[in-house]
């Protein structure tokens, strides 16, 4: 079997996912327009690759990434396991609305009458639930992050945990987490909320292991799963040239060198950038899954050429010697 398609237990919950999955946020028009039949083939392609985890949220495309995902994967006939989230529910555009979500303009071929509103609350987050079941037409969900709370995770813990865990027990769902972008906040959620998973972008790359120093250690405590998303923390790594972007702001001068640097070394195993930073994640028994998003069926095959690729110990050893990157603290 492939690497791509190995499955992984959620240690807390009775669900095996691939070690490769796939996000959803590009198939939600995230910058650039994505046709409906773009969208299938991806979903459908990456199915029968033999991915079974898929990601998607209310926020991509405005609840358009829900209903491609769950339109294709009820074609595809095959046994998936998802995720969505909760913390944003999709409403028509109220300008006095304090909780409005600025991401708007970052979605192409969305309802210009909609926004993104953030909501942890119970209702919000019971409303959620209901929306995302009926654009995914499942009828139940394996897998709710809390969605973006890095601002607000004591709203989080004190409000959307609670109705979570009783939807937890009545089986419309299987496992909770949080997706996240920062250490600090996550550590907090999975301290002091029963969590089986999180989602964590962008803090264990080839440029950022900062999820190593505490998080992860947490996460072992708890024996919470791990799922990877931002491999390429948003542009850098997959092409380090001036402008590219970091975190989706533009990268500063220090880490595009860091990056080049790191290319640099790759070019003498003839070991392409995107295929170690892809792989990297997965080095840390920590991490059960790496979540990428792609736009189309080239991205995907792609990336799934890259995740399956042999890289010698070589690489990654020549890697922490030099100092470009940590080494593993497991």
């Amino acid at each position: 079997m492939a690497r791509h398609s190995e499955l992984v237990k959620i240690p807390r919950i009775d669900r095996y996912i691939t070690k490769l999955a796939l996000g959803t946020a590009p198939l939600g028009g995230l910058f650039t327009s994505v046709a409906e039949a773009d969208a299938e083939s991806t979903i459908l392609t990456a199915v029968e690759l033999g991915i079974n985890y898929f990601d998607t949220a209310p926020l991509y495309g405005y609840g358009n990434a829900e209903r491609r995902l769950g339109s294709a994967l009820n074609k595809s006939g095959k046994p998936f396991v998802l995720s969505t989230k909760v913390g944003r529910i999709i409403e028509k555009i109220d300008p006095s609305n304090p909780n409005i979500d600025n991401s708007l303009g970052r979605f192409a071929d969305v309802d210009k009458t909609l926004t993104p509103v953030f909501d942890f609350s119970r209702d919000g987050i019971l409303r959620s639930i209901e929306d995302s079941l009926k654009r995914l037409n499942i009828s139940a969900i394996d897998i709710a992050y809390i969605h973006d709370a890095d601002d607000r995770i004591g709203e989080a813990i004190e409000k959307s945990y609670p109705v979570l865990n009783e939807l937890r027990s009545q089986g419309v769902l299987k496992g909770i987490g949080v997706g996240m972008n920062y250490c600090a906040p996550s550590i907090k959620a999975v301290k002091e909320m029963d969590l089986d998973i999180i989602l964590i972008a962008g803090r264990f790359s080839l440029l950022d292991q900062s999820a190593q120093e505490q998080l992860f250690k947490e996460c072992k405590k708890k024996n919470t799963a791990v799922v990877i998303g931002g491999v390429y923390n948003s542009g850098i790594l997959a092409n380090p040239v001036a402008g590219a972007t970091y975190d989706y702001a533009p990268a500063s001068d220090e880490l595009i060198k860091r990056a080049q640097q790191i290319k640099q070394l790759l070019a003498d195993f003839h070991t392409p950038l995107t295929a170690v930073a892809i792989q990297f994640p997965l080095r840390h028994p920590a991490v059960t899954s790496v979540l990428t998003g792609s736009r189309t069926v080239k991205e995907l095959t792609s990336n799934v050429a890259d995740f399956d690729r042999e890289i010698p110990a070589a690489v990654w050893d020549a890697l922490e010697e030099s100092g470009l990157i940590n080494r593993i603290d497991a």
